[in-house]
This record gives C-alpha cells, sequence and structure tokens, in this order.
C-alpha cells in the first residue's frame, strides 16, 4: 500500500516538523487476526467488514428529532477555526473510502467547534469491536455540530466528550467539544480526530454524517487563518448524492 500524503499543520508558530517523523506509521502494516487481515494505515485501522451486526448506539438522538435547517449561504461575519486547538496537528490530504481527513495530533488535545452553531449528535460510549467492524460503531466517541452556515461538522475517535456538550447545545468557534484520542477503530493506529464534512440527516445517518465533502481545502486554509467557506462545495454535493439510500460504501 503507498503512503499517504499529509500536510503538516501547526499551532503557536512553531517550527515545520518533519514529514518523515511519521514515517513508521505511514508504513502500511498486515496483521492476520483470525480468519481476516486487519490493514493499519494513517488514515485508520480498518476491518473489511466481517459482520453488519451489532447493538445500537444508545447515546445517539433519538430518531424523529427535528432535523436542522438545510445548507444556506454563509453570512459574511461567519468564522472559521481549525478544529485542533493548542497542539501541533498533522492533516491527511486524502481518506480511504469515502470524503474525510485524519487530524494527527497528541492524546488529550482539544477538539474544538470549528464554527459557531448548535450540537448535533454525540456519541458517549465506544462500542467498536474488530471482529464485526460495524460501521456506525467506528467513530467511536464522538460529536458533530451544524453550524450557522447549515453544514454538518463531525470529529471522532474522541478519548472524551465535554460534560456540557449535548445535543441541542449553542456553540461557538474555538469553543472545546472533546479531547483526541483513540477510540473506536482507531485504537490500534496513533491518536488522531477525524474530522468529516457534511450535510445536515435525520439522527443516525453516520454514512453522511462521517464525511461527504473532502475537507483538506477548507482545513489548510483555516489553519492559515483563511476564511474559506464549505457551503457551496456541500449544497453541491447533496444536489449530487441524491436519494438517500442508506450507505454506499465502506459500509
Amino acid at each position: 500500500m503507498n503512503p499517504r500524503p499529509h500536510r503538516r499543520a501547526h499551532c503557536y508558530g512553531e517550527a515545520p516538523v518533519k514529514r518523515s517523523l511519521w514515517v513508521p506509521f505511514v508504513s502500511a502494516a498486515v496483521v492476520v487476526a483470525g480468519s481476516g487481515l486487519i490493514v493499519l494505515t494513517t488514515t485508520d485501522a480498518f476491518d473489511r467488514p466481517r459482520s453488519t451486526s451489532g447493538a445500537p448506539i444508545s447515546q445517539e438522538p433519538t430518531p424523529g428529532a427535528p432535523v436542522p435547517a438545510p445548507v444556506k449561504a454563509a453570512s459574511a461575519g461567519t468564522q472559521y477555526v481549525f478544529p485542533v486547538g493548542g497542539c501541533r496537528a498533522d492533516t491527511s490530504q486524502r481518506h480511504h473510502d469515502y470524503p474525510a481527513s485524519d487530524i494527527f495530533a497528541g492524546e488529550g488535545c482539544r477538539f474544538v467547534s470549528p464554527v459557531d452553531g448548535r450540537v448535533d449528535e454525540v456519541t458517549l460510549v465506544d462500542s467498536w469491536s474488530k471482529k464485526t467492524n460495524v460501521g456506525r460503531d467506528r467513530g467511536g466517541l464522538s460529536v458533530s455540530v451544524v453550524g450557522v452556515d447549515g453544514v454538518r461538522y463531525y470529529g471522532s475517535h474522541l478519548s472524551a466528550v465535554g460534560a456540557e456538550i449535548r445535543p441541542g447545545v449553542k456553540v461557538r468557534a474555538g469553543q472545546q467539544l472533546g479531547l483526541i484520542g483513540k477510540t473506536g477503530s482507531a485504537q490500534q493506529t496513533p491518536p488522531h480526530l477525524h474530522f468529516g464534512i457534511s450535510w445536515p440527516t435525520p439522527a443516525g445517518h453516520w454514512w453522511v454524517r462521517r464525511g461527504a465533502v473532502a475537507p483538506q481545502v477548507f482545513l489548510n486554509a483555516w489553519h492559515e487563518g483563511r476564511q474559506l467557506s464549505p457551503v457551496a462545495a456541500v449544497a453541491k454535493a447533496r444536489r449530487a448524492y441524491g436519494v438517500e439510500r442508506g450507505c454506499r460504501s465502506y459500509c
């Protein structure tokens, strides 16, 4: 498997760190586990599903809850910030199977809201098992926020979620949502934040929530302090997605 290119991001003006530091992790490792192969890469530890069974996540909001407003044009005053605060971070420029980015940072670093908005869905229990690798469980502890721009932002593999972070709670750009960790399918990789951008959906649509629009160009801009909105990209992707048919890839 070829190494995946990454963009090194730095906070507080730290000197660049050479990509060679990540070579031991970029090199793919194949581990025999039972009757299957577990492939480890820097953009996640992922088994090809061997079973689609698994208990539901009771911590998700109850299905049928009001759906957030659709994606709308961002106002001139909308402010965006990089979603990892106070730590050096390495943002992957590609992601396996679907659009997303893995932002590698130290365990316990802060996951912050990239924009003003409201908390959408929260998962408080890590139910993932490598034996089943059920799609809805891969994120482990997670938080999603629907911004004032109508776009949903998702972060997972957290080690902890803020005590006050619950569905419906208003948050501000830069406000701490949780701490970066290794929950879910990240248990066998370096700690990182899985970051996804998508349009709002009813509760439990994890296959959209995990990421539907490549976030790298926006993450790179926000880290550099540039205000680049994903609103147009998300609206275009939503139109192209068409009729909802459930999970379509890496389920």
